[in-house]
């Protein structure tokens, strides 16, 4: 580690990779101070250039959403703590991601985690048996019913997000906000016997 790349933050870390969206994020709201998407490709770059700068691995993790399959990997670090999510979607019919494992220490043990739960598969990683489940059992344990996915918009809103978002690629919209993301609105209380309602709103 330099003392240039233990300086840089993740949004210049990441800018070469040519992340699909990158937001700063509210620590208090989110437990993130910032995320992002990536293409799988670009992954075990990011890894790479994420630990040459200070940052370790906490954790893999998925997600069944309505758009797909996602993996979420969180990064920290000791010098200057900020927790960073990139997440990466990838295909239900064919869920394949390229292996960290040789990268992060650690890394073997959560995808193999994620790929018990959700049927992500790691391709290269050296050690792809079930870690938790019985070998064989066939299905994913966190995998949804259809109608049960809620979309990823929903998940992830914030208010105010948009505010802090330092790049979004021309047609990403996995974090556009749809009818169903949107929080509904609470039901005017009616007032009690004896009271005067009012109509402002």
């Amino acid at each position: 580690m330099t003392p240039e790349t233990a300086s840089q933050t993740p949004d210049v870390l990441l800018a070469p990779l040519d992340p699909a969206y990158l937001a700063d994020e509210n620590p208090a709201r989110t437990g993130l101070r910032w995320s992002a998407f990536l293409a799988a490709d670009a992954l075990p770059r990011a890894a790479a250039l994420l630990l040459e700068a200070g940052w370790h691995l906490e954790d893999i993790c998925g997600l069944d959403v309505r758009e797909g399959l996602a993996a979420v990997y969180h990064f920290d670090r000791m010098a200057a703590p900020g927790r960073l999510a990139i997440r990466v979607m990838v295909d239900r019919a064919a869920p394949m991601l390229p292996s960290i494992a040789d990268i992060h220490q650690g890394a073997e043990w959560h995808e193999r985690e994620t790929a018990d739960f959700y049927g992500i598969a790691f391709t290269g990683n050296p050690n792809p048996a079930p870690l938790l489940l019985p070998e064989g059992m066939e299905g994913y344990p966190l995998l949804k019913d259809a109608t049960a996915r809620s979309p990823l918009a929903a998940l992830l809103a914030v208010p105010g997000r948009e505010d802090t978002v330092l790049r979004k690629a021309e047609g990403f919209t996995l974090l556009e906000p749809t009818e169903d993301a949107k929080p509904a609105k609470a039901a005017k209380a009616k007032p009690a016997a004896g009271e005067e309602g009012s109509d402002n709103a």
